[in-house]
């Protein structure tokens, strides 16, 4: 690991108990500060989590300003439920409707920009179980403490099923080596996928967005890029509990990681590429008939910096869906 990445691990990595919430309400001040929850078919906990952020975050304490759902194309109950946990919540392709359809995660982060107004954004996956308020608190803190801090992202221990760990899978075998190749810099962050984190709008609005699972990857790198190790942040949030993905639906998350990184790669011009990588994932299940191939487009998208759209300054026009829409 290079010292100077041993130096930020000594100086920009705190727990979330560093942040007692009183602290957190005095340093506030003006500073508005918006919780999304990326939602598609999380009605068992998405609904939890909402109303753990108001009870403890809004109602009891006026930490959080807004408190927003981002609906993926759900096909179950997940807007309804955070509805009644007194979530807003806004479907994916009801933001920005001018702008042609796209898929997946980032996609979803890119366009809750569009429906918040906080001058902080914490991002929670909807997906969590044994979910703490500490989760908010925790990423707050450092962009509450600091101004330089421009993204801390969470960090955690991942239990596997039953096993004491072994979650991160994606992240062991694929973002840490690419990271530790090409941006040693990024060495320090224990979860580099984390789904909670926390950023300045400022800096969110001027970087694109991969759409798919590659956001998180990108979203560092490009920040790093743009603002220096000096402004990222880690924050130790203890446990996290969350499903699990198949082994099958992970290779088609390391395909979209890597393809980010690529992207990522040419842009910083870490490499001259010689082909265009190509775009399938292909994968085997077994048939009646032995192993059948199957082939995905893995080639994330993406959206250009928030910034660069025009209807950007009106998209906080769409209403919240309610109950019984």
């Amino acid at each position: 690991m290079l010292p100077e990445v041993e130096e930020w691990l000594r100086t920009r990595t705190t727990a979330s108990a560093d942040w007692p919430l009183d602290a957190l309400l005095a340093a506030k001040g003006g500073t508005t500060i918006s919780v999304v929850l990326p939602a598609r078919n999380e009605q068992e906990t998405v609904g939890e989590i909402a109303a753990a952020v108001r009870r403890d975050l809004m109602e009891a304490a006026p930490l959080v300003d807004e408190l927003v759902v981002v609906d993926s194309r759900s096909t179950d109950d997940t807007a309804e439920r955070a509805v009644r946990a007194g979530a807003k919540v806004f479907g994916q392709d009801e933001i920005l409707p001018s702008l042609p359809a796209m898929d997946g995660k980032g996609d979803v982060l890119w366009k809750s920009l569009a429906v918040t107004t906080g001058d902080l954004l914490v991002f929670v996956d909807a997906d969590l179980r044994e979910f703490r308020t500490s989760f908010v608190t925790g990423l707050l803190g450092p962009l509450l403490a600091d101004p330089s801090v421009v993204l801390v992202k969470g960090c955690y221990d991942r239990p596997l099923r039953e096993a004491g760990e072994g979650g991160g899978r994606v992240t062991e075998l694929v973002a840490r080596p690419l990271l530790n190749l090409h941006w040693p810099m990024l060495a320090g962050f224990v979860q580099p996928l984390a789904g909670e984190y926390a950023a300045r709008r400022a800096v969110l609005e001027r970087v694109p967005f991969a759409t798919g699972y590659g956001v998180e990857i990108g979203l560092l790198i490009d920040l790093l890029d743009q603002a220096g190790l000096g402004a990222l942040a880690q924050v130790d949030l203890g446990r996290r509990v969350h499903s699990h993905q198949s082994t099958e639906a992970l290779g088609v998350m390391a395909g979209q990681i890597m393809h980010t990184a690529w992207s990522r790669l040419e842009r910083q011009c870490k490499l001259i590429s010689l082909h265009t990588p190509a775009a399938g994932l292909t994968q085997f299940r077994r048939g009646p008939a032995g192993h059948v191939p199957m082939t995905r487009d893995v080639l994330p998208g993406e959206r250009p910096p928030m910034l660069d759209i025009p209807e950007y300054a009106a998209a906080r026009t769409p209403e919240p869906r309610t109950a019984s829409s």
